[in-house]
């Protein structure tokens, strides 16, 4: 599969700091602040593989589709696709709490 198919639309991401593009192959495709982080792909990979584990009974659907990772200055929002995981670092821009 061509990068340009895997990545179409990443970059358009709003405050978009990178991305990453996975299988259990390794990284298809990464850019920015991720371009070539073989560590936080496997970190991801793994986290992918243990919240896989946690299926509703009796269900068949996979147990989640997306998954975001929040810190204090960025977020990773990881989305399971077919045999792909993407995973996009996202600038992340805290609101600050409504006082009434």
């Amino acid at each position: 599969m061509a990068t340009a198919a895997l990545t179409a639309g990443l970059e358009r991401i709003p405050d978009q700091l990178g991305y990453l593009v996975i299988s259990e192959d390794g990284v298809l495709a990464s850019a920015g602040e991720l371009e070539n982080d073989e560590h936080t792909a496997g970190v991801m990979m793994q986290m992918v593989r243990t919240a896989s584990r946690f299926r509703l009974s009796g269900s068949a659907d996979p147990p989640f589709k997306r998954m975001s990772v929040i810190l204090d200055d960025f977020v990773y929002t990881v989305t399971v696709s077919g045999q792909k995981v993407f995973v996009v670092k996202r600038q992340h821009n805290q609101k600050e709490p409504i006082s009434v």
